[in-house]
């Protein structure tokens, strides 16, 4: 179990993900993921929907967009980044392949953050 706490900064030192597509695109989606997180706004904390969000390794993840405007998911310490996904859009899916807690934020407003923990 992880014990987790919601700030703007921090995050693994490791690579635990590797995205697959290539990392980037963002905006049009693609196979379905095993889990989506919503993007709610430049709410802080609460910016990202669920957070923390949960996945065990091997799934995927990807992020909709449902906000008015563009953002993305960036993991803190570069692991993977969703690339722009326009209003409405969702990400393409990210393997995550290694356990841990993960601090992301949206690299146009980075103010707004999130955490990802991957279980094994």
């Amino acid at each position: 179990m992880f014990v987790l706490a919601l700030t703007g900064c921090g995050g693994s030192s490791s690579n635990p993900m590797s995205p697959t597509p290539p990392v980037g695109g963002g905006g049009g989606g693609g196979g379905a993921a095993n889990v989506t997180i919503t993007i709610n706004g430049m709410a802080g904390a609460q910016s990202f929907s669920p957070s923390p969000g949960s996945v065990k390794v091997g799934q995927t993840v990807a992020w909709r967009n449902g906000d008015s405007v563009a953002h993305t998911a960036t993991a803190d310490g570069g692991a993977f980044n969703t690339g722009t996904i326009a209003p409405g859009a969702t990400s393409s899916p990210v393997t995550m392949s290694a356990a841990g807690s993960f601090a992301y934020h949206c690299s146009i407003h980075p103010s707004m953050v999130g955490i990802l923990t991957v279980t094994q």
